[in-house]
Parts: structure tokens; C-alpha cells; sequence
């Protein structure tokens, strides 16, 4: 198991992590199954935005005698009320369910406290000049929660959450047909037919945005639905025309700027292996590029996809990091001195471009690659 850093947090954790979906099958028992093939594979972080207190309790089980050995992401604002899940702003209601939670849990931290579920401008107002946040504030203040996270599928709320400098960890919908959509307050425009009918171009600029600012300013992105709810893994399902496999949606939502971990979603051991089967994969089976570049619907044409096709440069420039950080410093209007650094300890940089034009040759996408190397060493200053 790859493990990375979840932004500035501290924490190390599994490049593949572990969804709660499949928790409550089999009458729960499916839930200690899960975490026992988690630990033996090294998986070490997972979400729990389920507020049924019957998955809650069966987590709390599974954890027993190996709590230090997981990361919780579990959400604040996600309680059981009448029999059935409820997103709540209500600040008694979220206090309830954070002590019901902690107490089915069997624990007195959480390491990643998420605010659940903003999908709306008016919703993150809401939860940042009222009571939610400054609970959540709190909670990290006496050591409950150590991190506050926020979860949502609409870039502009989670750029105006980011940017406000109290969130620390965004769990957001990251695959490659979401990531064409512009943003929504609407969650089901992600998967309406509709919205696929045209053919699409290029990644939606607030996506790519939000990406560029959480690598900047240090939130590690923690990834749900990087399969769409299993439709990209069906050619008949699937928005793009056509199927992807496992290996590629975990690569492309891996190789997004920011990303630390994918929470794949499993119902059974048996699916849980076939996503941690990632970790084994060849460079071949993660490469996601030509299916992309064979998509009936969508096309990324003139966009870097990071994907290393480009290579090999002559002169050993790492061209996908070197545009990586290119686009970091684009986005920004200047070059932050986090980028400036990572781009310094690069082996070889983009002033040693000797425009070749190999790589462009080989790019599926047709990207201007010498135009970017040249963009690079004016901005970076070689």
C-alpha cells in the first residue's frame, strides 16, 4: 500500500480508502469483514458519513482493539432522526448525534470531524457565520475531532470553503465525467442524461480550480464517487459512451492535484480487493488515456491529463509535473512559494526544453506541450 499526505494535516494515509456503503449488508456483519481485509492490505483511512446508529455501532465493534490502526473521517452533520438518515443544520440536533456517535464509536477522538453534505452557497453561509462551524471549532479545540473536513459536489461552494481558510480535509466527487459538469446546487445534474447529450470539451474550469487551490493552500482532497455509482465501470451506463475499469478511475482521481485518498465504496471483500488490486496494477492497466482519448462524448483535447504520455524527454524533464505546477502557478496569478519548491527540487526543468517536439507527438490529447515548457521557464525562471 502507497501512502500519502492528506494535505497539511499530518496524517499519512492509504492512497485507497475504504467507503462505508457496504457496512450495514448481511445484517452488519459485513462490516468487521471489511475492516479485517482494510487492515490486512494496509488500508488505513475510511469515511462513516452514515448516521444509521446500527452501522455506527457495528464500526465501533469492528474497531475494538485496533483504533490506532484507522483513520476516522466520520461527518458531524449527518444524524439519525425517526428511523432514517437526515442532513441537519439544527445545532442541538448535530450535538445529540455527535454524542451518540462518538459514544457507538467507542472513542473520544475523530480525526477528520466532516461538515456533511454542502451543496449550496446559502447552505456554507449558513454553517460558516452560525453555530455549525463554530462547533466544529470547538470540537477540534478540546481534541474531539482533530481535523475539520467539509464534503460536497459543487465546486463553487467547496472553493468558497477552502478558501476561507477553515477547512482542512474536502471529501469531493472526483472522476472524469463529473469533472466536465460546471457547478450545481443540485447534486443529481451529475448524472442526468441531459447533461450529457452534447459532446464536452475539456474539464470545467471551477474543478480544475478547486484542485489547483487545495494543492496550494495544503487540503487534501479525499475522493468519493470515483466510479459515479459504478455507471463508469458500464459501457451502457457509463456518460462518456464507453466503459472504464477500476484501475483506471482510481488513477485519474489519484493523479488530480491534491488528492490523497480514493474512498472506494465495496460491498463485499471480493470488491474491496478487485479496487485494492490498484496497488499491484501495471503502468498499462492504470493508464487511462487512450480509453480517454477514444470517448465517443467527450474529449479532452488541448487539456493535460497528467497521464505521462508524453514521455520519455530527451532531457528527462518530468514534462506532467512541470505542467502540474505550471498550471499551480496560472491559477494563483503568482507563484507560491510552495510551488516555487517543489518545482526547484525537480531533476530537470523546463529551461532545458530543447523543443523537440517528441513529446507532443505522443500526447493523446494534442496538448501545445513546448508552449507549456516555455510558459514554465519564463514563469519559474528556468
Amino acid at each position: 500500500m502507497e501512502y500519502r499526505e492528506l494535505g497539511n494535516t499530518g496524517l499519512k494515509v492509504s492512497e485507497i480508502g475504504l467507503g462505508c456503503e457496504g457496512f450495514s449488508e448481511d445484517e452488519y456483519r459485513n462490516t468487521k469483514r471489511l475492516f479485517d481485509e482494510a487492515e490486512r492490505q494496509g488500508v488505513n483511512y475510511f469515511d462513516l458519513y452514515a448516521s444509521d446508529p446500527k452501522v455506527r455501532a457495528s464500526v465501533g465493534e469492528a474497531l475494538e482493539g485496533r483504533r490506532e490502526k484507522f483513520i476516522i473521517q466520520s461527518h458531524i452533520c449527518s444524524v439519525w432522526k425517526n428511523g432514517q438518515y437526515k442532513r441537519t443544520r439544527n445545532i442541538d440536533e448535530v450535538k445529540a448525534g455527535m454524542k451518540e456517535m462518538m459514544s457507538l464509536l467507542k472513542t473520544d477522538y475523530i480525526d477528520v470531524g466532516m461538515i456533511h453534505y454542502v451543496d449550496s452557497l446559502a447552505d456554507w453561509k449558513e454553517i460558516a457565520e452560525g453555530p455549525v462551524l463554530a462547533y466544529a471549532k470547538e470540537l477540534k479545540d478540546k481534541g474531539v475531532i482533530r481535523h475539520i473536513g467539509l464534503s460536497s459536489h459543487n465546486p463553487q461552494v467547496a472553493l468558497e470553503a477552502v478558501k476561507s481558510g477553515n477547512i482542512e480535509v474536502l471529501m469531493f466527487s472526483v472522476n472524469p465525467c463529473y469533472d466536465l459538469q460546471p457547478a450545481s446546487e443540485d447534486v443529481e445534474e451529475l448524472w442526468a442524461e441531459k447533461n450529457y447529450e452534447e459532446h464536452l470539451v475539456n474539464m470545467d474550469p471551477e474543478r480544475q480550480e478547486l484542485y489547483e487551490v487545495c494543492q496550494r493552500m495544503g487540503v487534501g482532497i479525499t475522493v468519493m464517487k470515483a466510479f459515479g455509482g459504478g455507471d463508469l465501470l458500464d459501457e451502457k451506463l457509463s456518460p462518456a459512451g464507453k466503459a472504464l475499469t477500476v484501475n483506471q478511475c482510481l488513477h485519474y482521481a489519484l493523479t488530480r492535484p491534491a488528492v490523497a485518498t480514493v474512498l472506494s465504496g465495496a460491498h463485499s471483500v471480493e470488491q474491496l480487493r478487485i479496487s485494492l488490486a490498484y496497488e499491484d496494477a501495471t503502468e498499462e492497466e492504470r493508464d487511462y488515456a487512450p480509453a480517454f482519448a477514444s470517448f465517443p462524448n467527450i474529449s479532452w483535447e488541448g487539456h493535460c491529463m497528467y497521464c505521462s504520455h508524453c514521455a520519455p524527454c530527451p532531457k528527462k524533464i518530468d514534462v506532467a509535473s512541470v505542467t502540474k505546477f505550471l498550471n499551480l502557478a496560472k491559477a494563483q496569478g503568482n507563484v507560491p512559494e510552495t510551488v516555487r519548491e517543489h518545482y526547484e527540487v525537480l531533476p530537470h526543468h523546463a529551461g532545458e526544453c530543447i523543443r523537440c517536439g517528441a513529446c507532443e507527438t505522443r500526447c493523446p490529447f494534442k496538448v501545445e506541450i513546448m508552449e507549456n515548457m516555455r510558459q514554465a521557464a519564463e514563469i519559474f525562471g528556468k
